[in-house]
């Protein structure tokens, strides 16, 4: 990473202050649609479903917003290459046939998905932790 200025290390940390929450809630929305597509494996049935894809909406309105803030953080971080297109797994067939098919493997399928995309929300903190604590230490010698 080339040096940064202190302005500039102030404005990566605010971005990533911002994103830090969104992923805890991200994360949270996928560990509940999680926990009810195992209800659904199970035979949960059409409420289940619904109640899990309300997760699953809730957790892509985060995914949105930390998309949007991490375009924010790529612009301040000009040569520091961070995926911009975290996105949820779970594609709109999938939804489809989870309600239409409701059966073992769609649920299945579903929950790969699900499990997928939280582990992806898991590394995406994972990554913007090292970066903030780099910036720290940046910033400590300004």
């Amino acid at each position: 990473m080339n040096e940064l200025n202190r302005k500039e290390i102030d404005d990566v940390q605010v971005i990533i202050r911002q994103l830090l929450p969104l992923i805890d809630q991200a994360e949270d929305q996928f560990r509940s649609a999680r926990n009810w597509g195992i209800l659904d494996i199970l035979g949960g049935g059409t409420l289940v479903d619904i109640i899990k894809h309300t997760k699953l909406n809730k957790a892509s309105n985060c995914m949105n917003q930390i998309n949007y803030l991490l375009h924010d953080l790529q612009r301040e971080l000009k040569d520091v290459t961070i995926p911009t297109d975290f996105q949820m797994n779970t594609a709109s067939f999938a939804t489809l046939a989870d309600f239409m098919f409701d059966g073992i493997l769609a649920d299945v399928y579903m929950q790969s998905k699900i499990v997928s995309s939280m582990e992806q929300v898991q590394e995406l903190r994972r990554r913007l932790l090292i970066l903030q604590d780099r910036l720290n230490q940046l910033a400590a010698r300004c």
